[in-house]
């Protein structure tokens, strides 16, 4: 199996860099992750950003971008993300109001496409991190994940994979993993188990219904570089979960190299 780089999607400690952004990152290098992927920067200019993760030793990986910053002003994402030595723009949500039909799916399609294209002009890789609502979605006969995928070019638009919301959807990660080979360079790596609403509740590593072995397995052999690890709420203190998920990473998969 081919070693990837274990990184945190920052999203997962927002109360924690509300707070104290720097500091955060200083602990979650401190557990040992190598690289981060941003959601947002806490008004930290792109020049302090790069020098605080370079002490810290810790790779930028990327950021989510929301479709309002991608609409309001492309370049500023773009070059803070070169300034901090970051590879990847991923946009991270579609609100409903801006997919209440196949028209506006398409009309999305046209726009990842144009935004994908410029960012790559640039140096960089643009990408689309999924939810549910993407398998509830039909555009024509598809769900709306892979339509937006056959719309786009695979030198504009890159797939970053969160199987724990694959999963939920009812589909199968380790169906869409290879499906999506070679494109697929960020995989989330997430664990989850459904209340008696059937909502979700995710989890630390190994605590629920993900066959993560068999995930990171067909990551690997798809060509992702980066296994990000999130949790959208944790069930403990946040830094006490992040430290357990990638104990487990460590255990179940580092230990291998």
């Amino acid at each position: 199996m081919r070693r990837m780089g274990i990184g945190l999607q920052m999203y997962t400690l927002r109360e924690e860099t509300a707070q104290d952004f720097r500091g955060t990152l200083r602990k979650v290098a401190e557990l040992g992750y190598e690289g981060v992927e941003f959601a947002g920067y806490g008004d930290i200019p792109a020049d302090e950003m790069k020098t605080i993760l370079q002490e810290l030793g810790l790779q930028a990986i990327g950021s989510h971008v929301g479709l309002h910053l991608l609409r309001e002003d492309l370049q500023k994402e773009i070059d803070y993300l070169k300034t901090i030595g970051a590879k990847y723009m991923m946009c991270p949500y579609v609100a409903l109001e801006d997919r209440s039909s196949a028209e506006d799916w398409r009309k999305l399609f046209v726009f990842l496409e144009e935004v994908g294209t410029e960012v790559r002009k640039q140096g960089l890789v643009f990408g689309y991190h999924n939810h549910a609502f993407e398998f509830e979605d039909q555009v024509g006969n598809a769900f709306a994940y892979d339509a937006l995928y056959e719309a786009t070019s695979p030198e504009a638009v890159q797939v970053e994979m969160d199987v724990c919301w694959i999963q939920y959807a009812g589909q199968d990660p380790l169906v869409y993993i290879p499906k999506y080979a070679g494109r697929l360079p960020l995989l989330h790596l997430k664990d989850f188990s459904v209340d008696d609403q059937g909502e979700m509740k995710t989890l630390e590593l190994s605590q629920g219904n993900v066959n993560l072995p068999a995930v990171i397995k067909a990551a690997s052999d798809a060509g992702t570089q980066w296994l990000i690890v999130e949790q959208d709420v944790c069930q403990n203190p946040p830094f006490e979960s992040i430290s357990n998920s990638l104990n487990w990473v460590k255990n179940h998969y580092l230990n291998q190299f």
